[in-house]
């Protein structure tokens, strides 16, 4: 299978350079055309990946509520079987852990980061390895979401066009995030919000009106393959939304400051689960078992955490649900959702956000409700907001779930609830989280996709892996005469200087010794410290060339003091400018050859 995917792509690489070579056209006509054809493969890549989530959960759910006589609206003992239903998932993952183990690992952050970083090459295979596999847990009830996959999955399809016509790394990232906002549009019927996805969470809201003509495009023609096939609904049974008071805004204000602070909680639990997943000491195919045996056993008191809960959110949206029962699946479907994923089991973050937010919004309109009858209040409603409001929170992305919205509602009604809470929620999170959770482990490695490739290879170099660990010195004593017979034998223009112990008092360039050099009566009665500056600039040795460039900054210094951390004047090293532009000119190298290699 993995081959026919190759091989299908060569063949329209080969037949569409053909037909380009019989015609002139310009470069943006040349990614338009592929951003059709890209949109046309992401729309039919969803209707594939949906298919293949309703087989698995036949397969495994449905014929299980059968054989089990059991029922998920009624509490009877034999609901306890459920619990192997998503263990039934991690059994059919073993393959994929054996096989394809790199490619489960290839998380939404790691795709952030091969896209912004890392030339934005992705392996075709993806497209067949990683909808599987994240189709079997959403299949058989993980708590995860079908949209980071099928974002990924859009990706490869972009990343493999791109690859074949042989375009230049921005245009082929430009073409990663055509597959990316075709995938989620065509997942939410809602092609504003499939673009503004793309630009803001893929291209970090770096905007080109070429890069933006491409994406909407790519994001139009999936979703108009999506409605022929899937037909023109949304994703979500959306009742009409109406705004009962203008008092009601105060409410939003409200619910978005509790969703900034619980999206923000969020976010540290989920990264604490998957560290705690990390550190046990188990073999790797048995983590998944594990985390699907306790995600199973939350099942049976609340199987509403199982799968993308879809079915669930819409519920919700009609204000059904009691606000105790919609507190505690706020609780336990964030459980799930952390233990699914941090386990090692594929799927996306991007539904169970939803699914939380929906909840969130419910019981808060619930007890509104209850608090104020006079107002009339539509628990739905606030579910509808608490939705979008928790998705901008917890991504960080506003403008996404502001057109998600209005999109899946169609009413300008909404706007300033979902702006409001939106943005005051999105704020508070940021307060307390400045990460994402699309960006929480690149940020613990290290990387900030914002600072650019260049600033992230400077990041990875330590100073102490480069600096020269004997440098040239000259003792504070020495006199003028002394360091003018020192200074012919050297081709350095700056010196640190040592005292006795060998700790750094200050630093002489050759600068500083020109306003006396011709002043022979001082030669042999002036001593280098008293020209020298003893407020040196220095950097440790476990600092990074990041940080030591930006020490360096616009000033004329060829060289930094390189200091003990245990003792700010214990002299260990320098590091020249030369010294951090050839170990970043060598690490890039070595990346660029690593890539192309594993491509």
């Amino acid at each position: 299978m993995i081959n026919l995917v190759s091989c299908f792509f060569d063949t329209l690489r080969r037949r569409g350079l053909q037909l380009l070579g019989q015609f002139r056209v310009s470069e943006n006509t040349f990614m338009a055309i592929l951003a059709v054809a890209i949109g046309l493969l992401s729309g039919l890549c969803n209707f594939a990946f949906r298919r293949t989530i309703e087989f698995f959960h036949w397969l495994v759910i449905e014929q299980g509520v059968q054989f089990f006589d059991l029922s998920f609206d009624h509490w009877t003992p034999s609901r306890c079987w459920v619990v192997l239903f998503p263990m039934a998932g991690a059994i059919l993952m073993i393959p994929f852990g054996l096989f394809f183990a790199k490619d489960l690992k290839f998380g939404f952050s790691a795709f952030l980061e091969q896209v912004n970083l890392r030339g934005a090459k992705i392996p075709g295979r993806t497209i067949i390895t990683r909808g599987l596999a994240s189709a079997i847990t959403l299949g058989t009830g993980g708590s995860a979401g079908q949209e980071g996959p099928i974002a990924q999955i859009g990706g490869a399809v972009g990343s493999q066009f791109g690859q074949g016509f042989k375009v230049s790394g921005n245009r082929l990232k430009v073409l990663v995030a055509c597959g990316v906002s075709g995938g989620v549009a065509a997942t939410f019927n809602a092609p504003i919000a499939g673009v503004f996805f793309a630009q803001e969470i893929v291209l970090l809201s770096s905007f080109e009106i070429s890069s933006f003509t491409s994406i909407v495009i790519a994001s139009g023609m999936s979703t108009v393959v999506s409605r022929a096939l899937l037909g023109n609904e949304v994703a979500f049974s959306v009742p009409p939304y109406q705004v009962g008071s203008h008092w009601e805004l105060l409410l939003y204000v409200v619910l978005g400051l509790v969703v900034g602070i619980l999206a923000s909680a969020f976010i540290e639990v989920h990264f604490r689960i998957k560290e705690h997943f990390d550190r046990l000491r188990l073999h790797r195919l048995a983590k998944p078992m594990l985390g699907a045996l306790v995600v199973g056993l939350i099942g049976i008191g609340l199987p509403q955490v199982f799968g993308n809960g879809y079915e669930f959110i819409n519920t919700f949206l009609r204000g059904e649900g009691t606000w105790q029962l919609l507190l505690l699946l706020v609780i336990f479907k964030a459980l799930a959702t952390s233990i699914t994923l941090g386990s090692g089991l594929p799927g996306g973050l991007f539904a169970p956000v939803l699914y939380i937010g929906a909840v969130i919004g419910g019981s808060f309109g619930h007890m509104a409700q209850s608090l104020f009858p006079q107002l009339n209040l539509l628990p739905g409603a606030y579910a509808l907001i608490g939705m979008g409001a928790f998705l901008s929170a917890a991504t960080h992305a506003p403008m996404t779930a502001i057109f998600l919205l209005f999109e899946m509602t169609a009413s300008y009604q909404v706007i300033v609830p979902i702006m409001l809470t939106c943005v005051i929620g999105t704020t508070i999170c940021r307060h307390f989280k400045k990460e994402s959770l699309d960006t929480v482990e690149l940020a613990r490695a290290g990387i900030d996709l914002d600072a650019g490739k260049e600033r992230n290879i400077m990041k990875s170099i330590r100073v102490g892996d480069v600096m020269v660990t004997a440098p040239e010195t000259i003792p504070e004593g020495m006199t003028l005469r002394q360091f003018t017979q020192f200074i012919s034998h050297t081709r350095h223009t700056n010196f640190p200087l040592v005292n006795q112990q060998g700790e750094l008092t200050g630093i002489i360039s050759i600068q500083d010794f020109l306003g006396v050099v011709f002043e022979k009566d001082l030669m042999d009665l002036v001593v280098v410290k008293e020209l020298a500056t003893t407020e040196v600039t220095t950097v440790l040795e476990d600092d990074n060339l990041d940080q030591a460039m930006r020490r360096i900054g616009y000033r004329n210094i060829e060289q930094l003091p390189v200091v003990a951390r245990d003792c700010s004047r214990r002299l260990v090293g320098i590091i020249s400018r030369r010294d951090m532009v050839s170990a970043y000119n060598r690490v890039l190298m070595a990346r660029t050859l690593e890539e192309d290699r594993h491509v």
